[in-house]
C-alpha cells in the first residue's frame, strides 16, 4: 500500500499542464470509461482552475477542476492509485479554492458510484439521477458559507453521514426514539461502523427520549453498539425538565452537526464548518446526558 507522502496535489496553469492532466483524463474517462474524447474535452478547460496529483516521481496520477460556474468535476485517478486518498485530496484543495473565492456553495455531477464519497465529504443530492455520457450520475451541491436547509430524507442521510465522517474521535446524537428512515439508513449505520472500527478512542453518545421503541423494533444501532460496547453508550431521558424536548441532532468533536427542530421530522439545518454551533449543541447534549438514565437493557438485547 502506498503512504500518504508518495504523492501531492498542486494547483496547475492548464496551458503548461494539458498534456499531463489529459494523460489521466483519457486513461479514466476515455479508455477505461469508454466516454468519447470530443466530449470528454470542452472548452472550459482553459478558464478552470485545475490541480493535479503527481507520485514521487512526478508523473501525474490524478487531475480535477473548478469551473467559473462554481462546479467541481473532471475528477480522475489511475487505478493503481485509487483507495490511497488521492481523490480526497484533490476534492480538498477544489473546496479550499472555492473558499477562497468567497464562493457561496459549489456543486457537481457525481457518477453513481462515487455518490457515497461525495456524500462523505457533505454533498447532498440534488434532484433526479440523469445519464451523462451514457453514464448514469446524480447531480450534488454542498454549501460553504452559512448553514444549509435540510427537507427531505436523501439530504437527511447523506449530511448525516458527512458529520460521523467528519468526526475526529467524538459523536452525540439525540433522538427520540432512533428515528426509522434515518438512523438505519445503510449509508448512515455504515458511516458509524466505519467510525467505531477506525478511529482510536472513538466515542459515540446516544440519548433518546423513548429507549422501548427501538428495542421493539430491533434498530441496527442497538446491535452496533453491543458488538462495540466500548465505542457506543445509550441514555434515556427522565429527568422532568428534558422530557418536552422536542428537537433532535447530531454533532461531532469537529465542526459539523445536523439540527432539527422538530425530532420527528427529517426538515432541519445543518453545517460542516460551523464550530460555534457544533459545540454549543454537544454542550446542551453534555446537560441532558449527565440526568439521562443508562440503558442497561440494551446489554442484553439479543440481534
Amino acid at each position: 500500500m502506498k503512504a500518504a507522502q508518495d504523492y501531492h496535489i498542486e494547483a496547475v496553469d492548464y496551458a503548461a499542464t494539458s498534456a499531463s492532466l489529459h494523460e489521466v483524463r483519457d486513461a479514466v474517462f476515455v479508455q477505461e470509461q469508454q466516454v468519447p474524447r470530443d466530449l470528454e474535452r470542452d472548452a472550459l478547460d482553459p478558464l478552470c482552475h485545475h490541480v493535479l496529483a503527481r507520485d514521487s516521481a512526478g508523473h501525474a496520477i490524478g487531475a480535477a477542476r473548478l469551473t467559473p460556474d462554481h462546479r467541481i468535476g473532471r475528477m480522475a485517478v489511475l487505478p493503481a492509485w485509487r483507495g490511497q486518498g488521492v481523490g480526497e485530496a484533490m476534492l480538498v484543495a477544489l473546496l479550499d479554492e472555492a473558499l477562497r473565492r468567497h464562493w457561496p456553495d459549489v456543486s457537481l455531477h457525481a457518477q453513481v458510484s462515487a455518490e457515497g464519497f461525495y456524500t462523505r465529504h457533505g454533498f447532498l443530492p440534488e434532484g433526479e439521477r440523469f445519464l451523462e455520457a451514457g453514464i448514469e450520475h446524480q447531480g450534488m451541491r454542498r454549501t460553504l458559507s452559512g448553514p444549509t436547509t435540510i427537507a427531505h430524507r436523501a439530504e437527511a442521510v447523506a449530511i448525516t453521514t458527512a458529520v460521523i465522517a467528519q468526526a475526529r474521535r467524538t459523536l452525540v446524537i439525540c433522538s427520540r426514539a432512533l428515528d426509522p428512515g434515518l438512523w438505519d439508513a445503510p449509508a448512515v449505520v455504515d458511516a458509524l461502523r466505519r467510525f467505531a472500527t477506525r478511529q482510536p478512542g472513538a466515542h459515540v453518545q446516544v440519548l433518546l427520549q423513548d429507549a422501548g421503541t427501538p428495542q421493539r423494533m430491533l434498530a441496527p444501532l442497538i446491535g452496533l453498539g453491543q458488538r462495540l460496547p466500548s465505542v457506543f453508550a445509550f441514555r434515556e431521558v427522565q429527568d422532568p425538565v428534558d422530557l418536552p424536548y422536542t428537537a433532535a441532532f447530531v454533532a461531532n468533536d469537529d465542526h459539523g452537526y445536523y439540527h432539527r427542530p422538530l425530532g420527528h421530522r427529517f426538515d432541519g439545518e445543518a453545517g460542516l464548518m460551523h464550530a460555534g454551533r457544533a459545540r454549543q449543541l454537544r454542550e446542551e447534549f453534555t446537560q441532558m446526558w449527565e440526568r439521562a438514565r443508562p440503558v442497561t437493557e440494551y446489554r442484553a438485547l439479543g440481534l
